[in-house]
């Protein structure tokens, strides 16, 4: 399984008190010569980040927060930007990049909202599967096969930064395409964040699976980091995948995060790619 980046499960502080900005740094902020906020005193301390990151990290604590719930606005820019005592287009700037994170998204003449994986612009922007012929996939057809909780090894432990035999929840799952099985997942979550999930209510569950942890548990993936490498089908993966033994298969190992870089599943899937092919994009 991957390794996580170590970092803390504990809740980030209240919200500190927003940074100062005066007209020559809000000048700087937003591209002028340094671009940057105005640096650490002359004591030795570390210089600051840019100051939109600031406004970027101080938007995340409150999603974190919960202040701004996945589907709801966001207060305006202007607001925003007396809130935090900034200008207008610092704010713009950090709201930019969390839009660029799929974290926020816009809405021509309506706002800025935080992203839900009910939107379908969202929903899907974790499966990189694509059909060998062109297009977008085939809708996926879910079948649960397992749902129990169990202790976590020491393993998928280590990436949820759980300890060792403290309560997980482990999801097997197939997802089908055209009739065709396609992936076998592998799905660890941490027990004491998915307190009452069962396989009886995966399998009422009719939208994608974030969406679900999302509404169902106030679980939100924002991100996650991948390993990709091929494997030989073991018997009884081939035989619920349909293919041959040792026939090729993707193995995609992911960590998914939410909010303040905590981890919140380890997953890995066993990837069909006769027909399909996993797709990127590098900027």
């Amino acid at each position: 399984m991957p390794r996580s980046v170590t970092q803390s499960l504990a809740m980030v502080n209240p919200l500190p008190a927003p940074p100062r900005e005066s007209r020559a740094s809000a000048d700087t902020a937003e591209g002028g010569a340094s671009g940057r906020a105005p640096a650490a005193a002359a004591s030795g301390g570390a210089a600051f980040s840019p100051l939109y990151r600031q406004i970027k990290d101080l938007l995340l604590q409150s999603l974190e927060r919960g202040e701004w719930k996945p589907g709801e606005a966001i207060p305006s820019e202007l607001e925003l930007a007396a809130r935090f005592q900034v200008s207008q287009g610092t704010v713009r700037k950090a709201i930019d990049e969390l839009a660029a994170d799929n974290v926020l998204l816009r809405r021509q003449g309506k706002g800025t909202f935080v992203a839900t994986h009910h939107e379908a612009k969202v929903r899907y922007r974790f499966l990189r599967l694509a059909p060998d012929e062109g297009g977008e996939p085939a809708p996926a057809e879910s079948r649960i096969l397992e749902c129990r909780r169990v202790r976590a090894p020491q393993d998928v432990a280590r990436s949820l930064e759980i300890r060792p035999g403290d309560s997980a929840v482990l999801i097997r799952r197939l997802l089908s395409f055209g009739g065709v099985p396609t992936v076998l997942d592998e799905i660890w979550l941490p027990g004491v964040l998915f307190r009452g999930l069962t396989q009886e209510r995966l399998m009422r569950n009719q939208g994608p699976l974030y969406a679900f942890f999302e509404t169902g548990f106030g679980v939100s993936m924002i991100r996650a980091d991948e390993k990709l490498r091929a494997v030989p089908a073991a018997a009884d993966v081939a035989e619920i995948l349909q293919v041959a033994t040792g026939a090729p298969l993707m193995q995609v190992d992911r960590v998914s995060y939410t909010y303040g870089e905590r981890p919140v599943e380890v997953r890995r899937g066993l990837y069909r790619t006769d027909r399909h092919h996993y797709r990127t994009r590098v900027n």
